[in-house]
């Protein structure tokens, strides 16, 4: 079964493009789908989240938030248990 990566982000965020980009190069590599979700779109998100943006979350847990690291994600992955694309 696919792991779905959720993206908390918003509109004009180029740290949140920058994050949906190494996302997207991940995919390659690893078994996964990517969820965007617009905190801008819920109150509740623009309360929990504000500026902390992006943040990513792999089964639940969030994983990483603002600048993101590649490495980071990585180890998320693994910790996670995201099928590996060989």
């Amino acid at each position: 079964m696919q792991t779905t990566v959720k993206l908390y982000m918003r509109q004009r965020c180029h740290l949140c493009e920058e994050a949906k980009s190494l996302l997207e190069k991940l995919q390659h590599q690893w078994d996964f789908e990517i969820t965007e979700v617009d905190i801008d779109q819920d109150d509740v998100l623009i309360e929990k989240y504000g500026i902390t943006i992006p943040v990513i979350e792999i089964k639940g847990e969030e994983v990483a938030a603002g600048i993101i690291h590649k490495n980071s994600i990585i180890e998320a992955f693994s910790r996670k248990n995201v099928g590996f694309i060989s």
